[in-house]
């Protein structure tokens, strides 16, 4: 297991722990690449019913690692690595998987909690959809879950404002299920996966596999034509503006 991923198995019930804190557990390939792994391992083992995912330090996930959206990583194999893999993995897991978001929640911190099937917050966690500000666009299949998820109100302002979402906020749209006092978080995550776990594995995969069929392909079509747009603006003015912004400590 790559050290930016810690996974324990309580039960039937695996927990993942993002594992970068000096970097707000900000996905780089190696991340998106353990997390992909240790889901389709997941999906295959029959000893697993639920997964929980939280994150390790004051942050959930800080999103994308710009330093190396700015230079992506160079792989000496054919296999294919990161974004890609990771969401596609997540958007069928054929298991509930839950998210206990510990702190903020940015860019892929936020778009991952609409494929999770719960998500429980802390009360002190907060979470933000950045791409307008950064001069790129919506990913993760959000131009449709998130309005699916939340009302197309509060998701066009969340994402044309790139505004902050606290815990409160984010119970009150739909985008969390329930708010839990930090200290609380884990324990009420893992009951709440323990409770889902003493069912069936049989028949909460069918269930889930009926929930996933009624959306999938809508998924699908939004990432296409999300990857198509943010082609076109990564790299671009605004997107380089950013990042410069960011790297000089002034965003």
């Amino acid at each position: 297991m790559s050290e930016v991923l810690l996974a324990e198995r309580l039960g039937r019930v695996l927990r993942l722990t993002l594992n970068r804190p000096d970097q707000l557990n900000a996905f780089n390939d190696e991340l998106y690449d353990a997390v992909t792994a240790q889901l389709q391992q997941a999906a295959r083992d029959e000893r697993v019913s639920v997964v929980v995912l939280t994150g390790a330090g004051r942050a959930f996930s800080a999103g994308q690692d710009l330093a190396e959206m700015e230079s992506p990583a160079v792989h000496d194999d054919d296999d294919r690595h990161g974004f890609e893999p990771f969401i596609e993995t997540v958007e069928s897991f054929p298991k509930p998987l839950i998210a206990a978001v510990n702190g903020i929640g940015v860019g892929i911190g936020l778009t991952l909690l609409p494929h999770c099937d719960l998500v429980l917050m802390s009360e002190q966690a907060k979470l933000r959809g950045p791409f307008v500000s950064l001069g790129v666009t919506v990913e993760a299949g959000n131009s449709y879950l998130l309005p699916a998820t939340v009302g197309w109100q509060a998701a066009s302002h969340l994402l044309y404002t790139a505004c902050w979402v606290d815990a409160d906020r984010a119970r009150e749209i739909g985008l969390a299920f329930q708010v839990v006092p930090a200290e609380s978080l884990l324990d009420e995550a893992l009951r709440a996966a323990g409770e889902i776990a003493a069912m069936p594995l049989e028949s909460l995969t069918a269930t889930k596999k009926l929930l996933l069929d009624a959306r999938l392909d809508m998924i699908h079509a939004a990432r296409q034509r999300e990857t198509e747009t943010f082609a076109g603006l990564v790299g671009g003015p605004a997107n380089r503006a950013a990042i410069a912004a960011f790297k000089d400590g002034t965003r």
